[in-house]
This record gives C-alpha cells, sequence and structure tokens, in this order.
C-alpha cells in the first residue's frame, strides 16, 4: 500500500508541477462560468426551470468539458513515462503491473475529481446569493456528480489503455477522445433511430451516456448503469495492465 500511495503523490505532482495540469483546471473553471452564465440568463428570462446542475449538463459546455477532459489527462500517464526515458525503470522497480497501472489511474481520478470540484462551491454560492434551494438540490446533485465520476472513470480508462499503446502524447490523446467521442455518439442512436429495432434500441439506450446522465441528474441511481461504468472501467484497466505485461517481457 505505501508503494501504491507513492506512486499516486507522484502521479498528482507530476500534474500540478507542470503547467498543463493548472491550465486544464483553469479551462474547466472558464466553461463553467460560461455555462451558468447561459444558465443564469435563461432563468431570468422564464425559460428554464429545474435545478441548476440538471441545466448544466444539458448545455453544450459540459460535454466540452466531459469528453476531451479524460483525455488530456491520461494522454502522459504511459506515454510521457515512454518518451522521457523513464518508463523501463518504472518497469525494473519491485512493483506489480496492477499497482503501476492502478496508481496512474488514481492519479487521473483524483485530478478529475478536483477539476470538477470548484464548481460545486460556485452552485454553492449562486444558491446564497438567490435564496433559491432549487438551484442546488441535494438530490440532483448528488446524482450529477455520481454520474460525472462514473462516466470519467470509464473515460479515464479508456485513456491509460490510449496512453499504454503508444510513445506519444498526442496519439494517445487523439486515440482516447475518439473512444469517448465513438462512446457518445454511439448514445445518440436511442434518439436519431426512432425506427430501429427494439432489441438495438435498448442496446443502444443501454449504453448511451446521455441517457445516463439523464438519470443521475434526475436523481435516479440506476444500477444498470452504475455496473456499465464500473464493468467498463474494470475492462479497459485490464486492457491496460495485459499492455503493460506485454511491453514489461519485450
Amino acid at each position: 500500500m505505501a508503494v501504491f500511495l507513492a506512486l499516486v503523490r507522484r502521479e498528482l505532482g507530476v500534474a500540478f508541477n507542470s503547467l498543463t495540469g493548472y491550465v486544464v483546471v483553469a479551462v474547466v473553471l472558464l466553461l463553467s462560468g460560461c455555462s451558468l452564465v447561459d444558465i443564469v440568463t435563461k432563468l431570468n428570462g422564464g425559460r428554464e426551470a429545474g435545478p441548476v446542475v440538471g441545466l448544466f449538463y444539458r448545455s453544450l459546455y459540459f460535454w466540452l468539458i466531459l469528453l476531451p477532459l479524460p483525455a488530456v489527462i491520461t494522454m502522459r500517464s504511459f506515454a510521457a513515462e515512454r518518451s522521457s526515458g523513464t518508463y523501463e525503470s518504472l518497469m525494473t522497480t519491485p512493483v506489480g503491473d496492477w499497482q503501476v497501472v492502478l496508481s496512474k489511474y488514481a492519479g487521473a481520478m483524483l485530478f478529475y475529481a478536483l477539476a470538477w470540484l470548484p464548481l460545486l462551491a460556485v452552485l454553492a454560492v449562486l444558491r446564497q446569493v438567490t435564496h433559491q434551494e432549487a438551484f442546488l438540490e441535494l438530490r440532483a446533485t448528488v446524482g450529477a456528480y455520481l454520474g460525472i465520476g462514473l462516466i470519467g472513470s470509464t473515460f479515464i480508462a479508456m485513456g491509460c489503455f490510449a496512453s499504454s499503446l503508444t510513445r506519444s502524447q498526442l496519439v494517445a490523446c487523439m486515440l482516447s477522445f475518439l473512444m469517448t467521442i465513438g462512446l457518445w455518439v454511439i448514445g445518440l442512436g436511442p434518439a436519431i433511430s426512432e425506427g430501429a429495432d427494439a432489441t438495438a434500441s435498448r442496446l443502444l439506450t443501454h449504453v448511451s451516456v446521455l441517457r445516463h446522465m439523464d438519470d443521475f441528474a434526475a436523481g435516479i441511481l440506476d444500477s444498470r448503469h452504475i455496473v456499465f461504468h464500473v464493468t467498463g472501467t474494470l475492462l479497459f484497466l485490464f486492457f491496460t495492465v495485459r499492455v503493460v505485461e506485454g511491453r514489461r517481457w519485450k
């Protein structure tokens, strides 16, 4: 456990010792602020109703954060190690492949969570200023953050897998982004194929991250959504471990 925690601290240290980490957080805050301005404008015009967090996830800004963010966070996980020459020294230390993969995944998840955390403070301030409890309805807020965490968990596991395949951070970022976009586009299926086969429609609905966020932001904790993202996370982490194991013995 001590080795694992040391590796996680190393990952977070690398993220915050570079300009990239602060730029990522700044961009997330900027897009979140733009989204809140748009939402408040709509609320003042009486065009929208409901918890702010529910309106936020339906905005374009939300997906501009959620889709590329995991790819940017994870692009350096393994690719930077290989390009800088530290990958070989890391893999010759007395640590298991699972420890290495899980530490990089945990470090990326912690950074991902920290990037989203300031939004909660913004919503709390907005509620305090407006004296509208509906702006930070507890059930919807907890559900939305759970959805952000679960979807991000799957996307970050995809990013770790993509980073393990190449030594180029740019290639890793693009590959991870294509996988997340692919899953998101597949989720559009139920909305654009009304005449589709019932079985295919149910399958598309099951994998739709849009549908998942609909339920999470409404405070509905559907076990099928949770199982889907936990399974997806474990599957891509397993793929990553297999890639790391293969490279260790080359």
